[in-house]
């Protein structure tokens, strides 16, 4: 019975063992994880960095100027073509082109919608009520 029990304590020293190891293992290699994905940010901040350096480069003002002068025909700008706002027109009417087309087909009028009657019943608005029919009838 003590062989027994030495040998499952030198099992279980073995096992506690191989577990330290392997979270020991693990450790190690989340930790060299970490620098990479640290290393690969910093070489991603620095080309973006890069890019930015890049980008203030090719829109600084005078490069524009002069690959506008090179490949486009434009003319100066002349004093007499500034205008002031009262010298715009008038803005035109707003127009409502679907209600025009709606008008022409005859479907602008007020449609009949259901109304309640005193009674409680629903009527329709256009249509008389039964007193009201009895009333015209000879």
């Amino acid at each position: 019975m003590l062989r027994f029990l030495n040998v499952l304590a030198v099992l279980a020293l073995l096992g506690s063992a191989v577990y330290a190891y392997s979270i020991k293992y693990e450790t190690i290699l989340t930790s060299e994880q970490i620098v990479k994905l640290k290393n690969l940010n910093k070489r991603e901040r620095e080309s973006i960095a890069v890019l930015r350096a890049e980008w203030a480069h090719l829109i600084r003002p005078t490069r524009i100027q002069a690959l506008a002068d090179q490949h486009l025909d434009m003319k100066q700008l002349s004093v007499d073509q500034i205008v002031q706002v009262t010298d715009l027109p008038d803005r035109a009417p707003k127009v409502d082109s679907i209600g025009r087309k709606l008008e022409l087909l005859g479907l602008s009028e007020p449609t009949n919608t259901p109304r309640n009657d005193t009674n409680g019943a629903k009527v329709r608005s256009g249509a008389a009520t039964p007193a009201a029919r009895n009333a015209r009838e000879p």
